[in-house]
């Protein structure tokens, strides 16, 4: 079974930062898009932020300005830069991969709380 390794689900205060990263073991080949998505307690779950292999990045409006998505391609890496943290960013933060054949990896998801 394929797992994604994700790290870096803390609680944080509003205004803080915390760097999620996620790994996708080397026997994924041909990993297209990288990215996180969210599932706030009682919503669906959602896109953050997503990146292709070319570097193309596409952001949920509402973290636009605060969150800053990167990968490595070589290491099947990506990592998520959360800056200005606000309540409504709470939630189970997940990693995915999607393949050049349109096969979808999940992480297990790691929690991000927001709170004073």
């Amino acid at each position: 079974q394929v797992q994604l390794v994700e790290s870096g689900g803390s609680l944080v205060q509003p205004g803080g930062s915390l760097r999620l990263s996620c790994a996708a073991p080397k026997t994924i080949h041909s990993i297209y898009i990288m990215g996180w998505y969210r599932q706030a307690p009682g919503k669906q779950r959602a896109l953050v932020a997503t990146m292709t292999n070319g570097g193309s990045a596409n952001y949920e409006d509402s973290v636009k300005g605060r969150f800053t998505i990167s990968r490595d391609n070589a290491e099947n890496t990506v990592s998520l830069q959360m800056n200005s943290l606000k309540p409504e960013d709470t939630a189970v933060y997940y990693c995915y991969v999607e393949t050049g054949w349109s096969n979808v990896y999940w992480g297990q998801g790691t929690q991000v709380t927001v709170t004073s």
